[in-house]
């Protein structure tokens, strides 16, 4: 594995000049317990977790942090699977198996925050693979991201998964205090069947939407993520009338959709997914994406324009300023344009 030229500038995850952390700063780990049977955790010593999104990007952001690389929800679709081809690690069941965790984020991330040269711009977390996966519930690196933002009074925003977020309330309740934060969930639809298939590492859409509900009782302001919205499979109007009627009653302040994208590595992961599980939809999805990763533009506006349409009727609506704590939604991804120059997108783990 070539740990000693990787880099993790922002979330295309290319090499770069200096590397993050070298090969004597690995170490593996396995562990024999249900939840992590499988899995291989590679644990490294970043020498920075302030990542640069790059200037051609359309988010609303300049700077991530990714505790994890690698993510074991599992989801067959996530752009993020090439990153791990820059470790010679497998972009597929590799990706889902073979985690590799900066288990001293927290305090790089303190002494990064703590320059002169920082000046205290947003931070974005999930935006490359899911930082409250399973594997947070062993490292607990985000209580200590979060309190060194908090003590920073740096604003951030966290996109997730994972229900873990709960264990953490107290702390993002305490950061809203002094700063502005904002937390997602994302939730593409409810159907079941499709869920254990295509995210099967992933709490089911209907614990994702008790955390939104759990968010909302406490006051504090949560949006979701519609996505992704899969093509002949979750974009049937009676089924995104269904998601955002639950998005709704959960208390979502807002919803999001975004197509799905099919960037290489993901692609060729999904389309055997594809084969395997819809083999009549192939020849459907290669004339969709037949131009690249991206639906027609003509496709991402009618599932946008329907969505927002919902939203409306259920009186979901953008986030207000002022909610209780300060806290509102992380600003959602734009939507993507098909043409040659690609934007980064949010992952989806």
């Amino acid at each position: 594995m070539r740990w000693d030229n990787l880099t993790d500038d922002g979330d295309h995850g290319r090499a770069a000049d200096a590397a993050l952390f070298g090969a004597d700063a690995v170490t593996t780990r396995t562990f024999d317990t249900p939840e992590f049977r499988g899995i291989t955790f590679h644990e490294v010593r970043a020498r920075s977790v302030l990542n640069r999104v790059p200037g051609a990007s359309r988010m609303p952001f300049e700077w991530t942090v990714n505790p994890y690389r690698g993510c074991s929800h599992a989801c067959v679709y996530c752009f993020a699977r090439a990153t791990h081809g820059y470790l010679d690690l497998d972009t597929g069941i590799g990706f889902d198996t073979q985690i590799v965790v900066k288990v001293n984020a927290p305090e790089v991330l303190r002494r990064q925050l703590g320059s002169a040269r920082w000046q205290g711009e947003h931070v974005a977390m999930g935006t490359n693979v899911d930082c409250y996966q399973r594997a947070e519930g062993r490292y607990r690196l985000m209580p200590g991201i979060i309190s060194a933002l908090t003590d920073r009074a740096n604003p951030f925003s966290i996109l997730t998964k994972g229900t873990l977020i709960l264990r953490d309330l107290p702390l993002l309740v305490r950061a809203a205090g002094v700063t502005d934060v904002g937390v997602s969930v994302s939730v593409g639809f409810l159907d079941t069947e499709l869920w254990r298939t295509v995210e099967p590492g992933t709490p089911a859409p209907e614990r994702r939407l008790e955390v939104v509900r759990a968010f909302a009782e406490h006051g504090i302001g949560c949006g979701v993520l519609m996505a992704p919205v899969i093509p002949y499979l979750s974009d049937d109007p009676e089924r995104l009338r269904e998601t955002v009627r639950a998005i709704a009653a959960a208390g979502a302040v807002s919803v999001t959709p975004l197509v799905l994208h099919l960037r290489p590595g993901a692609r060729e992961w999904f389309m055997t997914w594809l084969d395997r599980h819809h083999p009549h939809l192939v020849p459907r999805y290669e004339r969709l994406y037949a131009e690249g990763a991206y639906a027609p533009r003509w496709y991402q506006r009618r599932i946008t324009r329907q969505v927002h349409e919902l939203a409306e009727e259920y009186g979901i609506g953008p986030a207000r300023s002022g909610q209780a704590r300060r806290i509102r939604p992380a600003a959602p991804a734009p939507a993507p344009a098909p043409g040659p120059a690609e934007p980064v997108q949010l992952s989806l783990m």
